[in-house]
């Protein structure tokens, strides 16, 4: 019996989709074909050679391939790799993959994950811009991803030089990010943001498709772009040159269904042209986060930017449909009367800084008013 064979005979669905992750040429979306031919990562590995030749676009070299598949991998290595990182993977069957990557045309086959995803997680906005920024675009990507963030939507981007950095340390301050690389997570790139990526880990997590010593190179980072855009709810643009890598990933956004958002600037810098391009095409304008989040609610994304109306005679003057436990609580504490935050808080017997992220939710969705000095009302 060859040693492929001994392997299959106790080899796991997750350990096998590792496998067809490192071999070279075969890719997610031949991966998701044969899926289709064979039924599991498994009976791929362990295909004959001429079923695999029978399939359109595999020929012998393909096949070639996948037969002799650990001659090309070391799976045991790899294994002991994710292992030492103590990094979890996730694969095509696995139940917390991120919905929205799952259905673009091309899903990573793996996805390599330090930290932790939650659910809230899938209510994410890319934001993505050059690496080349300038102070007002650092300032406004900090600026808005925090507000986003706070908002209850979770900061997808590149961990990139320029405005990708500022995202993640905006966000990070307000919420959740989710940093994905263009390399192995035991080759984060750039390095200079390696105590980020720790703190983005300790908050929300940092992502790969790449084996874990993966080296980045020229593809690595459009592949990388097409898992900021898919797994996103909607793409926000600052600062990107004509021609940029955040250019590409808003165009991906746009053919995955995806609404692109774009900040404008001066009309004499070029690190701006490219947000009035996507201006002219269609993105939306924004001046402030309100543009992106009233804008979200004309779509299904999720009950953290739902719109959410006020008590109606239906509901005999309650609470609104669609709070969370928190949200419903701090509602029902408050009224047309003016109530302080250390009143809230006091009442509530809610920590601190949750009752400031879900008063700016309940903001966002016009139902509280703050007004001078930390005061807040109900708005009927």
């Amino acid at each position: 019996m060859r040693e492929g064979a001994r392997l299959m005979m106790t080899m796991t669905s997750r350990e096998a989709y590792i496998a067809l992750n490192l071999l070279p040429k075969i890719g997610p979306v031949r991966v998701r074909r044969l899926l289709d031919a064979f039924g599991s990562p498994q009976g791929i590995l362990n295909a004959r050679r001429d079923k695999i030749m029978a399939l359109d676009g595999f020929g012998r070299e393909m096949a070639e391939t996948l037969v002799r598949w650990e001659e090309h991998v070391d799976l045991p290595r790899e294994l002991e790799l994710i292992a030492e990182a103590k990094v979890d993977v996730l694969t095509l069957d696995s139940e917390d993959y991120p919905p929205a990557l799952r259905e673009i045309y091309d899903p990573p086959v793996v996805l390599y994950v330090w930290g932790k995803l939650e659910p809230a997680d899938w209510n994410g906005i890319a934001v993505v811009g050059s690496r080349q920024s300038t102070n007002y675009g650092l300032q406004t990507a900090k600026k808005l991803s925090y507000q986003l963030a706070r908002a209850g939507l979770t900061v997808i981007s590149g961990l990139a030089r320029g405005i990708d950095t500022a995202a993640h340390e905006g966000a990070l301050a307000g919420g959740r990010t989710v940093a994905v690389l263009g390399s192995g997570l035991g080759k984060l790139y750039p390095p200079e943001n390696q105590l980020l990526a720790e703190k983005i880990a300790g908050q929300g997590a940092v992502i790969s498709e790449f084996p874990i010593l993966y080296l980045p190179d020229k593809q690595s980072f459009p592949l990388r772009n097409r898992i900021v855009s898919g797994w996103s709810s909607g793409i926000l643009v600052i600062e990107a040159p004509r021609r940029s890598g955040a250019l590409i990933t808003a165009n991906q956004a746009a053919e995955q269904g995806r609404p692109v958002y774009a900040v404008p600037g001066p009309i004499d810098r070029p690190t701006s042209a490219g947000c009035h391009r996507l201006i002219q095409d269609g993105a939306k304008l924004v001046m402030g986060v309100e543009d992106i989040l009233d804008d979200l609610n004309q779509f299904d994304f999720g009950s953290s930017v739902d719109t959410v109306s006020g008590p109606s005679a239906e509901d005999g003057g309650g609470l609104p449909q669609g709070l969370n436990a928190e949200e419903e609580r701090l509602l029902g504490l408050l009224s047309q009367s003016e109530i302080g935050i250390e009143d809230l808080i006091r009442q509530s017997d809610l920590p601190s800084q949750l009752v400031s992220t879900t008063l700016m939710r309940l903001e966002m969705k016009r139902l509280v008013k703050q007004l001078p000095g930390k005061q807040f009302v109900r708005v009927s």
